[in-house]
């Protein structure tokens, strides 16, 4: 079968203090993408489409997208290496972009950009996640069997092992019912209190989350027939936006309700 990866490179890294995505981590340089791509391909998945900022393309190309034109999956087919620029010119005409502004508009239009170049099931992972080969094995044979119509997949992750002792992380708290994915919350400021305890510290008392509740980190599979969907919810976003400078449109919040 024949499946993409995106790979969502143009976040502006705010909280790292910089483009985390290319930022060598290893023995030779290598990006942490670079890992995830690499099991990627392992599993299945032939076309790489990296969205990126225009400003990082060329640094995108010589590190990550030229290496990976010369690999083969594990039946030997060729992997096609492709770029989708994240930028204001793909809003819609309907909606003006607040000049202050600089930041992308979020997960969703990031997949947007890269519309014309998916034909075929895909995927959609974070540039500066490292996921595990299983999970790219999982996901590829999941496509196999989704749904046309409106239909998604995620691989979650237990939260206990998502969180970090170097300050609070986002995550997308998931609601899981008869093994099927209902709705997913974005929660902020997810952190450790002095005992272990995880909890969303927020201005009130800490709201404790068990450790095993099952997260998202952004890794989601779809057929291309979920693009319709997609832009109506991104469109109806844009309309409600308004002048917010930063405002995003994520995966989670279009999943379900808090």
């Amino acid at each position: 079968m024949h499946a993409a990866l995106i790979v969502m490179a143009a976040g502006m890294g705010s909280r790292y203090g910089g483009d985390k995505q290319v930022d060598g981590v290893g023995p030779n340089g290598e990006f942490l993408m670079n890992y995830g791509i690499y099991d990627a391909v392992r599993a299945g998945f032939d076309k790489i489409i990296f969205v990126i900022k225009p400003d990082i393309k060329s640094l995108v190309e010589k590190m990550a997208g030229e290496g990976f034109k010369h690999l083969h999956t594990a039946d030997g087919r060729p992997i096609e290496v492709l770029y989708a620029v994240q930028d204001f010119a793909s809003i819609p005409d309907f909606y003006h972009v607040p000049s202050q502004r600089t930041s992308p508009l979020g997960t969703v239009h990031a997949v947007l950009c890269a519309r014309e170049l998916v034909q075929e099931p895909f995927c959609v992972i974070n540039a500066d996640d490292y996921y595990g080969q299983g999970a790219y094995r999982s996901i590829y044979k999941e496509l196999q069997h989704l749904p046309e119509e409106g239909h998604a997949a995620m691989v979650g992750y237990l939260l206990e092992n998502t969180v970090s002792a170097y300050g609070t992380v986002t995550r997308g708290v998931c609601r899981v019912e008869k093994a099927q994915l209902t709705h997913v919350c974005e929660t902020r400021n997810i952190g450790l209190l002095p005992d272990g305890t995880i909890a969303a510290l927020g201005e009130d008392a800490p709201h404790i989350l068990e450790g095993n509740t099952v997260v998202s980190m952004n890794f989601w599979g779809f057929k291309p027939s979920i693009f319709p969907l997609m832009e109506q919810y991104f469109h109806n976003f844009l309309g409600n936006l308004g002048d917010s400078e930063k405002g995003s449109a994520y995966f989670p919040i279009w999943s379900g309700r808090c």
